[in-house]
C-alpha cells in the first residue's frame, strides 16, 4: 500500500491538533517526551504503545531512560510525515 507524505500545510494542521508533539527532522517527523513516576510506569506506557503500534502496523522510534520515554514518529515509506503518524500520535495521547 502506497503511503503519501503530508504536505507542509497538512503536517502543520495535523500537529496543531495534537497535544505537546513537536516537529523534528526538518518537518519529516514528530516527537514527544513523557515523564512518569518510575521505570515501571514508563515501561507500562511503552507496552500499551507497542500494542497500538502493532495493530496499526506502524512502529515508532523510541527510547526509554528510567522514567522518561521519547517517541518519534515518521513514515519511512513516505520519506516523511503521513496521516499514519498523526493517527498514531492521537491514539498514544488517548492512553
Amino acid at each position: 500500500m502506497q503511503v503519501e507524505k503530508l504536505s507542509a500545510d497538512d503536517a502543520a494542521a495535523g500537529i496543531a491538533a495534537l497535544d505537546g508533539w513537536a516537529m523534528d527532522r526538518e518537518g519529516d517527523a514528530i516527537t514527544k517526551e513523557w515523564t512518569f513516576d518510575d521505570f515501571v510506569a514508563a515501561f507500562g506506557f511503552m507496552t500499551r504503545v507497542a500494542i497500538l503500534a502493532e495493530k496499526a502496523d506502524h512502529h515508532p522510534e523510541w527510547s526509554n531512560v528510567y522514567n522518561t520515554v521519547t517517541i518519534t514518529l515518521t513514515t519511512h515509506d513516505a520519506d516523511g510525515l503521513s496521516a499514519r503518524d498523526m493517527e498514531l500520535a492521537a491514539q498514544i495521547d488517548a492512553l
